[in-house]
């Protein structure tokens, strides 16, 4: 987790540029998997720079974004200033007991999937309150983005990601009903340099690589985008993804 937050910090403006944004469809499933309004609060857990926060805005809740990195939480107030934003980790949540009606974790809960975890999760939420887990995850059926992906391969190390499914087995869990699993269409659309380029070098295990080693990478995804004729010399590209969403109960 430490390289995480370190890499993280190094390219929090980055992250908040690089990332997909989510399917209108997600509008939905806040509204009726989590039963999200006007009349609820909840809290986004690893808020990061505020990419999800901006959708649980739309659903009229209270929100209150907690995150751990100083840079990443630096971003979110500078763009959502009107967030109640506090640092925090899954293990210490600075909330009262029974305080709120969801916890949602978008692109975060692979990094601190534990018994722990969960626990403050639950002690946290009111009674029938709701977990949501939410993922972009790349269409790596396509040629291109199974590249991108093993280009990365080599950074990786032991850094918790969602396609190894390993956050998973903290399930079931103490207090929570059976996961409920939905999916989404989505894509990134932009420049390469954006959507491919910066999306990678965004990446926790790339950021924190040093800078000689980034370039190495970001060479590497620029030849990639060369000689890949969908891609070369294209003002607008889309990077396929599926938005996979899980939600629970608290007993």
């Amino acid at each position: 987790m430490h390289e995480a937050a370190k890499g993280f910090a190094k390219e929090a403006q980055a992250y908040a540029r690089g990332r997909p944004e989510y399917p209108v469809a997600i509008d939905r499933w806040l509204s009726d998997a989590l039963r999200l309004d006007e009349t609820r609060t909840v809290v986004d857990l690893g808020a990061g720079t505020g990419k999800f926060t901006r959708r649980l805005l739309a659903t009229g809740a209270n929100i209150i974004a907690v995150e751990p990195v100083a840079e990443m939480l630096a971003q979110l107030t500078l763009i959502l200033p009107n967030v109640a934003a506090r640092s925090g980790t899954a293990e210490a949540i600075p909330v009262n007991d029974a305080a709120v009606d969801a916890v949602v974790c978008a692109q975060a809960f692979h990094w601190f999937a534990s018994k722990a975890a969960l626990a403050e999760i639950r002690r946290v939420l009111k009674p029938g309150g709701r977990l949501g887990l939410i993922w972009n995850v790349r269409n790596e059926s396509i040629d291109w983005c199974a590249a991108m992906t093993a280009i990365m391969a080599p950074y990786e190390g032991d850094a918790p990601r969602y396609k190894n499914g390993e956050w998973r087995s903290v399930f079931p869990a103490e207090g929570f009903g059976p996961l409920q699993e939905e999916r989404f269409r989505n894509g990134h659309t932009g420049h390469p340099e954006q959507v491919i380029v910066e999306r990678v070098l965004s990446t926790s295990f790339i950021a924190a690589l040093p800078r000689p080693q980034q370039l190495i990478v970001a060479a590497r995804l620029r030849d990639l985008i060369a000689m890949t004729p969908s891609l070369n010399r294209r003002e607008e590209v889309t990077v396929p993804y599926q938005t996979v969403a899980f939600s629970c109960e608290r007993y």
